[in-house]
């Protein structure tokens, strides 16, 4: 079986940081895509970054780039999402997720269906 834990989330004051962890488990962690979404209370849940299992290569929805960035230990088997310079609209709760690599398939990061596991959430906050 597939587990993804996440951790790092917490309260901080707008303009700080927090460094977001995602362990996994029951997976071969480099021949899986692994993303970060979030979901405040009321909004949908909102893509936030992905990295290649192949290349390293990452993605950001516009809101984060130049704040966040996502990074991947394949021996640890973790990903994590730095965050510099949070704002209140960062709150949320935030998923760590893992879609394994499909060959021959054209497929959309950005969707959360496309995703095959998720942890349970860590909390973000973020006052101004």
């Amino acid at each position: 079986q597939v587990q993804l834990v996440e951790s790092g989330g917490g309260s901080v004051q707008a303009g700080g940081s927090l460094r977001l962890s995602c362990v996994a488990s029951g997976l071969t962690f480099s021949m899986y895509f692994m993303a970060w979404f979030r979901q405040a209370p009321g909004r949908e849940r909102e893509f936030v970054a992905t990295i290649n299992w192949s290349d390293g290569s990452t993605y950001y929805t516009d809101s984060v780039k130049g704040r966040f960035t996502i990074s991947r230990d394949n021996a640890k088997n973790t990903v994590y999402l730095q965050m510099n310079s949070l704002k209140p609209e960062d709150t949320a709760v935030y998923y760590c997720a893992a879609r394994r690599s499909r060959a021959f398939v054209r497929w959309s990061p950005v969707r959360g269906g496309e995703y095959d596991t998720w942890g349970q959430g860590t909390q973000v906050t973020v006052s101004s």
